[in-house]
């Protein structure tokens, strides 16, 4: 029974629908306060277990951590990304006034008081076949099509991410991105074989070693070919430093592409600016990035020097935002040598998890506290993990609590 309210509470809209789905489909009348109460019980449980592995994974030597557990096969291609979502949180009292100081922007036309930051960790085995050559050296239609990318802008352009934890990109859009990403091409991305998802509202110094636990169990340390994939956040690059500087970095195409394009029409008339914006993300996708710096900085002094007090939507800050962006993140984007090697470029999987968690916790009717929020976070990265790992919690907790011995389930 608590498996059922358990899952009527984490994959339903809300509290009230999971009680109206379990009066339907299990022929129980469970009041939504009650879904609520045994969904934050249960959750707070597996966070309990999730905290004390990552404690006994960071307890480990050095080599132990960046090796594979006993038993457990490294994958042939490992891949971890991470983003954040948004949710809100209201507490009272002086956790009130703490959380003041992390409030996000103000969304969908109320105030920004009280939305957060949730931290999404994605972790996934692929497959792909790596070549000798570049398998698609020339840039896919889909990334020069004036239609396509003026839609995508208009999504990029929409709203800002937080500033917060050093965020300072622009934000995802709701739709469009993973779209333009997957159309058919010459080049055929690595296929997702599993995956396995992480969410936390903690600091995200402390989510680097959720992640990082996650991927040690699933034997990611061994892997053939590993990858790390993110925006340009400093969060994702910090936890990258920290935890996964073994893995190939790379940054989103997207997200580049966005910049490279913004940069190129920015001042200037349509037809001058998608001729520059043609030409310098086909020299991003073909890897010659330095190349585009330097038309950036060409552009730059055309332009003239940016002042302390200029605005951010005017062609001289957004020229140099762009340009730094591309400095800072050039050695992210040797995509030639990322397809060659059969890996990903671009985080739209990341993106996706991301909107499968705010399916749930996000909205302008859903307000959570810290310790339900962290609740439905971590049940929600159970249930849209391949691996099932509620079904271990399950069977582990019947034997605690009644002293059977664990019983598989029949084939």
């Amino acid at each position: 029974m608590l498996h059922k309210i358990v899952h009527a509470g984490v994959t339903s809209g809300s509290f009230e629908q999971g009680s109206e789905d379990l009066a339907v489909l299990a022929e129980v009348e469970v009041p939504a306060k009650q879904v609520e109460r045994v969904t934050r019980r249960i959750g707070h449980e597996r966070q309990t277990e999730r905290d004390q592995e990552v404690e006994a994974y960071q307890r480990l030597p050095l080599v132990a951590r960046k090796g594979v557990p006993e038993n457990v096969p490294a994958p042939e291609v490992a891949v971890v990304g991470s983003d954040g979502g948004r949710l809100q949180i209201l507490e009272r009292g002086a956790e009130a006034e703490a959380a003041e100081e992390e409030a996000l922007p103000a969304e969908e036309g109320r105030s920004g008081r009280h939305w957060r930051e949730d931290k999404i960790g994605l972790l996934m085995t692929m497959s792909s076949a790596e070549s000798a050559h570049d398998p698609c050296p020339d840039i896919p239609e889909q990334f020069v099509d004036p239609t396509r990318i003026l839609k995508l802008a208009r999504e990029l352009k929409k709203q800002a991410l937080p500033a917060q934890d050093g965020l300072q990109e622009p934000a995802e859009p709701e739709v469009g991105v993973e779209t333009l990403a997957e159309q058919p091409q010459q080049w055929q991305p690595p296929e997702v074989e599993e995956k396995r998802l992480v969410a936390s509202r903690c600091r995200w110094p402390d989510f680097g070693p959720q992640v990082a636990t996650a991927a040690w169990a699933w034997g990611f340390f061994g892997a053939a070919r590993q990858a790390f994939l993110g925006d340009g956040s400093d969060n994702n690059w910090t936890m990258w430093r920290q935890y996964f500087s073994s893995f190939t970095p790379i940054l989103d195409f997207i997200h580049a592409l966005s910049y490279v394009f913004a940069a190129a029409m920015s001042g200037r008339s349509f037809p001058v600016g998608w001729e520059a914006y043609q030409q310098w993300i086909t020299w991003v996708w073909q890897g010659e990035v330095e190349r585009v710096i330097a038309a950036l900085a060409e552009r730059q002094m055309e332009l003239g020097i940016l002042d302390k007090d200029e605005s951010e939507s005017s062609p001289r800050s957004v020229v140099a935002k762009a340009l730094g962006y591309l400095q800072n993140h050039k050695e992210r984007m040797r995509y030639p040598e990322y397809r060659r090697r059969g890996l990903p470029i671009t985080s739209s999987y990341v993106e996706s998890a991301v909107k499968q968690f705010n399916q749930r916790v996000k909205g302008t009717e859903k307000v959570w506290s810290e310790e339900g929020a962290e609740s439905i976070l971590q049940l929600r990265a159970d249930y849209l993990s391949d691996d099932k790992p509620l079904e271990g919690f399950w069977q582990r907790r019947e034997a605690s609590e009644t002293g059977q011995r664990r019983y598989r389930r029949a084939a």
